[in-house]
């Protein structure tokens, strides 16, 4: 099978925890425009290389999907690990990974910004945190050997 019709199954079944059929657009061309070989994956840009001739319609369209859709991310997300975790092959055994990710933040408004030390500045800063849990295996699947599980800001 075509690396493309595999992408098409792929957008398929995540389409399939959107909710409602009139998403699905919309979320394939996001899916699409993620997959694309450009620096900044802002909407406009992605309108701008999913469909150059109608840049305008496909912003409108792609920044509707993504910021007023009614949809569950934690439903996509599921939909994911069931796509990904057949092919981990986990059984044979597999790793937790909790990661901690931080960005910096100048104001204090943000949800869970603290000032609290960052081994990127090597000092304490304004900083929003992100703990995030993925499952590995050591055989490998579609995703390199692991898949993305959950994510949530830490209240610093």
């Amino acid at each position: 099978m075509s690396a493309s019709r595999r992408f098409e199954r792929y957008m398929e079944h995540l389409a399939a925890g959107l909710g409602h059929t009139d998403r699905h657009a919309g979320l394939k061309g996001y899916g699409t425009g993620l997959m694309r070989p450009i620096q900044r994956k802002s909407v406009e840009p992605l309108a701008a290389h999913v469909d150059p001739l109608h840049v305008q319609a496909k912003h409108q369209s792609l920044h509707h999907f993504v910021a007023k859709s009614d949809w569950s991310d934690a439903a996509i997300l599921g939909r994911v690990r069931d796509w990904v975790l057949p092919t981990l092959g986990i059984e044979s055994g597999c790793y937790w990974i909790i990661d901690d990710t931080g960005f910096p933040k100048k104001g204090k408004h943000s949800v869970g910004v603290a000032r609290q030390y960052c081994g990127q500045l090597g000092k304490q800063d304004n900083w929003q945190v992100a703990v995030s849990l993925s499952l590995a295996s050591a055989q490998g699947g579609y995703c390199g050997g692991h898949v993305f599980l959950d994510s949530r800001l830490s209240e610093g």
